[in-house]
């Protein structure tokens, strides 16, 4: 679990309407013909993200995050958090590595940035992220300019 529902795991909750999951590559083709199956419009298909989204606004959006097996292994091995949604549980990845998930989409789309930092400002808020962590995420896109604009309103 990701996005929003991810970040609510701990502690930080926001309005959404669409459920963020990550799962490994190779189960793409499966996912989105399973998710037609079940109504939903593929609005976007790339190696990294499928968007999908069901006419019925109760079922709302499904975002898909696909990564490699290594990643997945080193993702999925973190995931300590659950998340309950009823009588079901999905785990959650660790706080650094969400906020990875967020530079990631706030490099590939800017008009995501606000609400992105807003949401990557609350993770470094919690005394057990690894703020050094978040900062090698930042370097490596490019955007330690925004890192420092955070940390320095913490």
């Amino acid at each position: 679990m990701a996005g929003a529902l991810g970040l609510h795991a701990y502690g930080h909750s926001r309005a959404t309407f669409d459920l963020d999951v990550v799962t490994v590559s190779a189960a793409q083709v499966r996912l989105v013909a399973a998710l037609e199956a079940l109504g939903y419009e593929t609005l976007h298909v790339s190696a990294g993200y499928s968007n999908h989204q069901h006419p019925d606004a109760d079922w709302g959006g499904v975002d898909v995050i696909y990564v490699d097996e290594q990643t997945a292994r080193r993702l999925f091995a973190g995931c300590s958090r659950k998340l309950r949604i009823g009588d079901r549980e999905a785990p959650v990845p660790r706080a650094e590595h969400l906020a990875a998930m967020k530079v990631q989409a706030m490099r590939n789309d800017p008009t995501r940035l606000v609400q992105d930092l807003a949401d990557v400002q609350e993770l470094l808020r919690l005394p057990s992220t690894d703020r050094a962590e978040v900062l090698r995420y930042f370097e490596k896109a490019g955007m330690v300019e925004w890192y420092e604009r955070l940390v320095a309103t913490l």
